[in-house]
Order: structure tokens, then C-alpha cells, then sequence
């Protein structure tokens, strides 16, 4: 069943509120509500614990010592290896990462460098003749008002790399995971073999969905944020890494964003 507008805007609205930035902000704000108040003793103390646990939590999710083990457990499954199906594949599963809709600067829609990746790794696999379909997945994910779907910009770029427009189906109505596992499962019938492509950090929550659908999951990450495996990561960290950094604070929101969304679809039903 599609979310409706209301209830996709307000799973939207609460998976916000998980970001760590969400929570350094609340802890900031509680800070300043403290440092406002008229002191006393016990105020005192709340606000110098209000101000380390700010650090402390600003050190965490800003840190790449923290966070390149993180990424690497996320991408780490299903290990990276050459595309061998069990099965005759049926159809190459290409899953929306993200798209700019055009405005008074940007002159046209541009895809995210997630959906064009993706695009790229399903075109190469379809070149190389693993299935006769190429579906590609992923609507409006605008909030408030409407906005380009993913689908129908990433299919105009799998027809510059080469894959047929008459091998192509789109889903545009799908805008998330799960509504990409029904939308696929309604254009491809159940009990379909396919090799989803979609990328590392996503590919785990996005398997489960589409096996919990019926179909044969083939997976195939494209796109790796982590260099190397957690022990690997550990090994090669330098000072530098104990230094806070945005990439660090971009690379903990997605994976937070996982295993909230992960935990979510479970109590859902959805897993």
C-alpha cells in the first residue's frame, strides 16, 4: 500500500527528527534555555552537563574515528563480489538515489551523483546481456508541492549510456524503499529474479524489502563511501581522523538513517 501524502510527509517529518544534527541542535538549545535562567547551584551544574554532553555528542558524529568504523559495518553486507545469479536473472533493478529540481539558477533537473552512479552500474550490467528488462524506481520525494520523479530523469540517462527506451520500465510513483519493492513487484510479478542495484549503505534495508516482496535478489552495491572492511578501517586511521569534519557528520546521518528506517519497517511489518 502507497503512503498517502499526510502520512509521507509526516514519516519525513519524524525520520528528521533521528538525524544527529537534530539532536546536537536540542542539546545546544537546552544549553542556551539553561544559561538564560537565573543561576543557582543545581542550574549550574545541568548547564555544565547540557554543555559537555554538546561536545561530546558534536565530537561523535563529527569525528571520522567514529564514524569510518560505522560506515564500513553498513556497506560491509553483502560482500563485494562479481555478479554470479543463482537464477536466470529476469530484470535489472535500478533504484532512485536522489534528484534537483531546476529553479532560478539551476536551469534544468539535474540527477544526484547516487542516481546517476546507479544508472551507470545497471546500463554496464545490461550491456553485458545479464537481463532483457531494466527497471528503473523512484518518484517524487518533494514534501511540500510537487517536484521531478527520479524515474523518468534516470531513464532518459540510461538511453545516453545505451540501454534501449523499449527494454526500459519506470515506477514513478514509488518514494521509498518499500514503495519501490511493491512498485517493482507490480510491474515484474512475484517470484521474479532480478539483480538490484542500488548503493552500499542502502542495499541491505533495500534487499530485505524486495525478498520480503517475493523476488530472487541478486544484489550489486554501486558506490562506497568506506574504503576498506572495519578491522581495515581501524588500522589505517590517523590523527586527522580524530579531527571533526562534514563528510563525518554526512556519512553518520545516513547511517542512522538506516537503522532507524531498518527498525522502523521491522515494527511495521514491512520485514
Amino acid at each position: 500500500m502507497d503512503m498517502t501524502p499526510l502520512f509521507f510527509g509526516l514519516y519525513k517529518f519524524v525520520k528528521y527528527g533521528t538525524y544527529p544534527l537534530t539532536w546536537i541542535v536540542a542539546l545546544a538549545g537546552l544549553t542556551a534555555v539553561l544559561a538564560w535562567l537565573p543561576p543557582t547551584p543545581v542550574r549550574q551544574r545541568r548547564l555544565r552537563l547540557a554543555a559537555t554532553m554538546t561536545v561530546f555528542a558534536l565530537f561523535l558524529v563529527t569525528a571520522p574515528v567514529v564514524t569510518k568504523p560505522l560506515v564500513s559495518l553498513l556497506e560491509s553486507w553483502p560482500p563485494a563480489q562479481p555478479v554470479i545469479p543463482a537464477a536466470p536473472l529476469q530484470a535489472i533493478v535500478v533504484l532512485g538515489g536522489g534528484i534537483y529540481d531546476h529553479g532560478t539558477l539551476r536551469p534544468s533537473v539535474e540527477l544526484s551523483p547516487e542516481s546517476r552512479l546507479r544508472t551507470l552500474c545497471g546500463a554496464d550490467f545490461y550491456r553485458q546481456g545479464l537481463a532483457p528488462t531494466f527497471l528503473i524506481t523512484g518518484g517524487d520525494t518533494t514534501i511540500f508541492g510537487s517536484g521531478p520523479t527520479e524515474a523518468a530523469a534516470m531513464k532518459d540517462w540510461a538511453i545516453r549510456l545505451g540501454v534501449p527506451e523499449a527494454a526500459i520500465l519506470t515506477d514513478d510513483r514509488a518514494r521509498t524503499t518499500y514503495e519501490n519493492a511493491l512498485g517493482a513487484k507490480r510491474l515484474l510479478g512475484e517470484q521474479t529474479s532480478i539483480l538490484l542495484v542500488t548503493s552500499a549503505g542502502h542495499l541491505w534495508r533495500a534487499t530485505a524489502l524486495f525478498e520480503k516482496q517475493g523476488f530472487q535478489v541478486t544484489p550489486f552495491a554501486c558506490g562506497f563511501h568506506a574504503r576498506h572492511r572495519v578491522m581495515d578501517a581501524w588500522k589505517n586511521l590517523t590523527i586527522l581522523d580524530f579531527l571533526p569534519s562534514s563528510w563525518a557528520l554526512e556519512r553518520t546521518t545516513e547511517v542512522v538513517g538506516e537503522a532507524v528506517g531498518m527498525a522502523v519497517y521491522r515494527l511495521a511489518g514491512k520485514l
